[in-house]
């Protein structure tokens, strides 16, 4: 996972089936209806490197096997995940109260949602952040803060409680983006990438979630700022700014937004060429809203 994660498809956000299947959790008390040719995305966006971007000062050490245990889970390539998840595992088991944990955790946050497993990454990350109060790491605030309103469905509890979670998150994240300074061992290069991919994943975030809420102008203005950032463009990014724009009555920005995202290949790539044709007919014979 240097650079980017390798995804697996497993969280082909098939979770997005009911974001787009029930009307009532999209968007309370939105009178629109999800289109009927909507589908689940086949994709996911991949995750910010693995490099925590923490400032929180570390504790002296605790022993030097722990010091060994915690070299030897760093020593082992990302790319072997298996491996490396058995060994954080290990870690936190062996070591239930290590100054490591936000590292291990920080780790499972990014491997849980590669693996598409929401709730595991969502309390990997709860954990790794009540352990960092005065620097939570924005990657993971992030990470979890998008990943929650496109998981949710319509047996979601407490769905409002969970979209709060969500934007306070990505907001979170976005605030600590702004002011956080380059890592001594990090290039300036490295460093943008790094904050843009992740600025990506929040503004993401607070786009779906006022998706979800109905509130499409601001779902368009954060969802447009998701894809300038992104280096590897999100399909459901598009999609969502595509029926966002839509039921603003901004059908030719609906039609430019859908047409990218069908240019991506993706399961996608047919439910939005049909959402472009859709906007287009729908420019042809109803008045556009002006921004």
């Amino acid at each position: 996972m240097n650079g980017h994660n390798r995804l697996n498809g497993k969280l082909t956000l098939a979770l997005l089936v009911a974001l787009f299947g029930a009307a009532a959790v999209v968007a309370q008390g939105t009178p629109q209806q999800t289109p009927a040719t909507t589908q689940a995305p086949a994709d996911k966006p991949a995750a910010p490197q693995v490099t925590p971007l923490t400032l929180e000062s570390t504790p002296p050490p605790v022993s030097a096997e722990e010091e060994a245990a915690i070299k030897a889970f760093r020593d082992v390539k990302n790319a072997d995940e298996a491996k490396k998840d058995q060994m954080a595992d290990d870690f936190l088991q062996k070591y239930p109260q290590s100054r490591y944990r936000p590292e291990i955790y920080n780790w499972q946050v990014k491997s849980f949602y590669g693996k598409g497993q929401v709730d595991k990454m969502e309390a990997a990350g709860d954990k790794e952040l009540e352990l960092l109060p005065n620097s939570p790491d924005p990657q993971t605030l992030a990470i979890v803060g998008s990943t929650l309103p496109r998981a949710m469905n319509a047996s979601t509890p407490d769905p409002q409680k969970r979209l709060t979670k969500a934007e306070q998150y990505c907001q979170k994240s976005l605030d600590i983006l702004t002011t956080m300074p380059k890592p001594a061992d990090m290039t300036d290069e490295v460093f943008q990438r790094m904050k843009d991919q992740t600025s990506a994943f929040a503004y993401s975030g607070l786009g779906v979630v006022a998706f979800r809420r109905g509130k499409y102008a601001d779902a368009i203005t954060n969802l447009e700022k998701s894809v300038k950032l992104d280096t590897q463009p999100d399909p459901v990014n598009y999609y969502l700014l595509g029926l966002s724009n839509q039921r603003a009555s901004h059908f030719d920005d609906a039609v430019a937004a859908y047409t990218k995202c069908a240019a991506i290949p993706s399961g996608m790539q047919s439910t939005c060429t049909q959402g472009a044709e859709e906007a287009k007919k729908l420019a042809a014979t109803q008045l556009s809203a002006p921004k």
